[in-house]
């Protein structure tokens, strides 16, 4: 059973998906096995001065997500995943049910260091 977290501007599957970690509007929570979904909220997130990155990480976590897909992710997200054996994703897709679907089917490769800078 396998949680994966999709950074998105909505809260379904046809929402678009976001390339932005740390200040994306929300995530989608999909189960690969019972193709169910919940809409978590990261709103608090997109005005945070510093530490946006952290935070969007401790939710993914929460969350139980053992996958990220998103477009971008920073240094310190990306440490923060790391230590909870999170996997992370790059992906680029317009909605998040084609950013699951490139993922479930291997096309995604994982980022094995962050890819942008701090404050992105």
């Amino acid at each position: 059973k396998m949680k994966i977290a999709v950074t998105t501007t909505g809260n379904d599957l046809n929402s678009p998906f976001e390339n932005r970690f740390g200040r994306a509007p929300g995530f989608i929570i999909y189960d690969t096995e019972t193709k169910q979904f919940e809409a978590v909220d990261n709103s608090m997130n997109l005005n945070a001065a510093q530490g946006a990155g952290i935070q969007a990480a401790m939710n993914v976590i929460k969350a139980g997500a053992k996958v990220l897909v998103s477009g971008h992710c920073g240094p310190k997200a990306f440490t923060v995943l790391k230590q909870a054996e999170v996997k992370i994703f790059n992906a680029n897709a317009a909605t998040v049910s084609e950013a699951v679907e490139k993922y479930v089917s291997g096309m995604l490769i994982e980022m094995k260091s962050a890819d942008v800078d701090g404050h992105w």
